[in-house]
C-alpha cells in the first residue's frame, strides 16, 4: 500500500527525531546560577598579593588588608614591576643617586598609561605597594620609595607578612 506524501514525510521526521535525547537547558542554568551565588557567597575576603619565592616580607601585625595597586617588587637580586624586572640591585647600590633612573622610567610609562581619576586622587597621589625582601638595606628601600614619590606615586604602601598579635599568639612554655 503506498503512502501519502504527509505519511512519508512524518515517518522520515519521526526517523530523523528517534533516538536524539533532549538537552534541558533551563535546569542546567539554574543549577549554574546556584553554584555561582554559592561560590560568591562563600568566597573569603582575604587578598593575597602574589609572592616571589625569592623575596620573604617582613613579620607584622598590621590589621589593614592590601589593595589591588600596582606593586613594586624588590628582591635581593633585583628590582620587578609587573612581573619584569626592570634593574639590578647590584647596580642600584653601586650608583650613587638619589633616584633610581631605570624605576623611574617605568613608573613615569605606566603612569602615563592610566590618567587620574578626578582632582581628589590627583592631590592625593598614585597608589603603589612595595613589596620588598626583609634583607634589602634601607638605602634601597628610601631610594625606591623617593623614586616613587617623584613619579606621582605619592601613596605608597610596605607589603609585609601577616603574623598573630601576643594576645591571639600561644603563650610558649
Amino acid at each position: 500500500m503506498k503512502q501519502s506524501l504527509r505519511a512519508r514525510r512524518m515517518a522520515r521526521l519521526h526517523r530523523r527525531h528517534k533516538g536524539q535525547p533532549k538537552l534541558n537547558l533551563v535546569s542546567l542554568m539554574d543549577i549554574f546560577t546556584i553554584l555561582v551565588f554559592f561560590l560568591l557567597v562563600n568566597s573569603s575576603d582575604v587578598e593575597v598579593l602574589q609572592n616571589n619565592k625569592a623575596i620573604k616580607l617582613p613579620d607584622s601585625v598590621a590589621e589593614k588588608k592590601p589593595d589591588n595597586t600596582l606593586v613594586v617588587m624588590v628582591s635581593p637580586d633585583d628590582i620587578v614591576i609587573s612581573g619584569r624586572s626592570i634593574v639590578d640591585v647590584k647596580s642600584v647600590l653601586a650608583d650613587d643617586g638619589e633616584e633610581i633612573k631605570a624605576l623611574k622610567k617605568e613608573l613615569e610609562y605606566l603612569a602615563s598609561r592610566k590618567p587620574y581619576a578626578n582632582d581628589s586622587e590627583a592631590k592625593k597621589g598614585r597608589d603603589v605597594t612595595i613589596m620588598g625582601d626583609n634583607t634589602i638595606p634601607y638605602t634601597l628601600l628610601k631610594r625606591i620609595m623617593t623614586t616613587c614619590a617623584q613619579t606621582d606615586y605619592r601613596n605608597i604602601s610596605l607589603a609585609v607578612s601577616k603574623i598573630a598579635n601576643s594576645a591571639e599568639a600561644p603563650e610558649a612554655p
